[in-house]
């Protein structure tokens, strides 16, 4: 096995004071204070924590709840954006002041005109009614801890309290209601925040100011960086992480690791030594344009499109038999612009591995929906090899998967997901008998699916088109370029690059995603010396910003190194 030494926790150096601990923190925040402090809070961040922790010295603590509609208001405002299912919502287009009582805003607003700095806020929203000048602070939250949180029971929602709900119900919440309002409010304050708090790690707070935020932000998109990885356990997971990312042993399985998922991830700033973490998605919505690219900002706004994940059922099982809906079917359904189009690139494989894609040629759908149907009810195990082709997968197949394609990565795989980023809208089909962490069936969406299958995409339509469709695109003394997908419904193209000194590249006005898929070790670098040398890992995840251009990759390792590259296609 090639040596590793995988980095997971990746962190951009700024300088500037940091202040940890809740005393230093309220002695910085109360420095020459003349008028109230509020303390805007992005949901799952704990607002007792932070009044506790801020409050000593203050006379008088209002939380922002008490300026918000009633509860059932906001139950029934939201609930055609929540539907009745288990799953998947619609994408709402409310605001942050939709959730908030007019009246009640209003005259907080007036009297927080006069209010000293006797006075504490906190909670969403506080900056709706706090006076233009007074000193603002703003209590960040990753996506990835906020679902932590979920689990916990331990986060409200905007206007609800819903921390008994289940999981997947919370999390419906967030994704279609509450985070699209807070992103839309948040991009309004950035130039209004004095400071950032981060409380992801209970008990250890930590503050930085508006100027230390934007710098890290800065030198973050004016180079390569990564984001940081979180790693969550499946019930199909397998054991290929836990060696290759020094994973804790103990756990029992590791299935997926999300390594470039900007709207979940987190970035981490080295700020004197001290890390302090805020979502990745804030460099998105302040610098989308640098990073993304001029074209890929028209097409997408400050949503980052492109995903990459890992899947490892290497020592595991099967995942869920399962399609993606299509493009017409996800926006009349739940609202959303693109769908769920993605491939599997096998980085590893042990012997015997699988992927099951597209419906074998001249079965009857029908009987195939039928038996989905009575599987789902208990009736029958559903027979995946009579209808789906099983195809043999080896380190570095690359399998297409355009939305509506029925697939499965099969036990053995080490899979790069690459897709794009909708993701939650997996319908399973067949889960092999099988229950989820929680002891219970995990939701089974046969007849959404069966709306989406495209069953032309039989055998000869993935052999032909699906399944290692690679294009040779330009090579060198030391390196080759091979163009691997994606397929033509989908708007990512993906190449593999191999090379064993240097090879150049380009930009061309798209955020590029790549993984360094074979070799120990390489390093990124620029002509024109515009960033340091950045230096990646095997398996390591990492963005080259659209505006950097021209860019070379520098094997550091005595054999071949490969990445796996992707962009937006135009």
């Amino acid at each position: 096995m090639t040596k590793v030494s995988y980095d997971r926790f990746p962190a951009t150096k700024v300088g500037g004071p940091l202040f940890r601990g809740w005393n230093a923190i309220r002695g910085e925040l109360i420095s020459g204070l003349e008028g109230p402090l509020a303390v805007d809070c992005y949901t799952g961040a704990d607002e007792d924590e932070i009044a506790a922790g801020l409050s000593a010295g203050f006379g008088r603590v209002i939380r922002t709840r008490e300026w918000m509609k009633p509860e059932a208001e906001v139950l029934e405002m939201t609930s055609r954006f929540m539907t009745d299912d288990v799953l998947f919502g619609f994408v709402s287009p409310l605001r942050m002041l939709d959730f908030f009582d007019e009246v009640k805003l209003a005259a907080a607003g007036a009297e927080l005109l006069s209010a000293g700095p006797e006075t504490l806020i906190v909670g969403p929203g506080a900056a709706l009614a706090t006076p233009a000048g007074a000193r603002l602070v703003y209590a960040d939250m990753a996506r990835w801890e906020i679902q932590q949180r979920f689990r916990a029971h331990r986060a409200f929602a905007l206007g609800v309290d819903n921390r008994e709900d289940p999981v997947s119900i919370q999390y419906k919440r967030g994704y279609f209601i509450d985070w699209r309002a807070l992103d839309e409010y948040k991009d309004g304050l950035f130039g209004r925040v004095d400071f950032w708090l981060d409380t992801n790690a209970v008990g250890d707070p930590k503050l930085i100011s508006s100027a230390t935020f934007k710098e890290g932000l800065r030198l973050t998109v004016e180079r390569p960086f990564r984001v940081v990885p979180f790693f969550d356990p499946a019930p199909w997971g397998g054991q290929w992480m836990k060696r290759v990312c020094g994973l804790d042993p103990s756990v029992a399985n590791y299935g997926w690791c999300f390594d470039c998922v900007p709207e979940e991830n987190s970035l981490l700033f080295d700020v004197d030594g001290v890390l302090f973490e805020l979502p990745s998605v804030d460099l998105v919505r302040l610098h989308s344009r640098k990073l993304l690219g001029g074209p890929v900002e028209a097409r997408f706004g400050k949503d980052f499109p492109i995903r990459f994940d890992f899947l490892d059922t290497v020592g595991g099982g099967n995942l869920s038999l399962q399609v993606h809906p299509t493009t017409q079917f996800i926006r009349e359904q739940f609202g959303m612009a693109y769908t769920q189009d993605e491939s599997y690139y096998i980085i590893d494989a042990e012997e015997g591995a699988y992927v099951y894609l597209g419906v074998k040629t001249g079965i009857d759908k029908d009987a195939m929906i039928s038996d989905l149907r009575a599987a789902h009810r208990g009736e029958l195990v559903f027979d995946a090899d009579k209808y789906v082709n099983k195809w043999p997968a080896s380190k570095h197949n690359h399998f297409l998967i355009p939305g509506g394609t029925i697939h499965c990565s099969g036990a053995g795989c080490l899979v790069l997901e690459i897709s794009a980023t909708p993701n939650i809208f997996t319908f399973k089909l067949w889960d092999w008998q099988r229950l989820g962490l929680d002891g219970k069936p995990r939701p089974i969406n046969v007849e959404r699916g069966s709306k989406v299958i495209q069953w032309e995409r039989n055998t000869e339509f993935a052999r032909e088109q699906l399944v290692n469709h690679f294009e040779h695109v330009s090579s060198g003394k030391d390196w080759s370029i091979v163009k691997t997908g994606l397929h033509p419904y989908e708007f990512i193209e993906t190449r593999r690059i191999e090379f064993s000194s240097s090879v150049a590249q380009n930009t061309a006005d798209s955020v590029h995603v790549l993984n360094l898929v074979e070799g120990e070790k390489a390093v990124v670098e620029s002509p024109s010396g515009s960033f340091e040398p950045f230096e990646v890992h095997y398996a390591e995840t990492f963005i080259i910003p659209a505006h950097l251009g021209e860019y070379s990759l520098r094997s550091l390792y005595a054999g071949e190194c490969a990445v796996m590259q992707a962009s937006v296609r135009f």
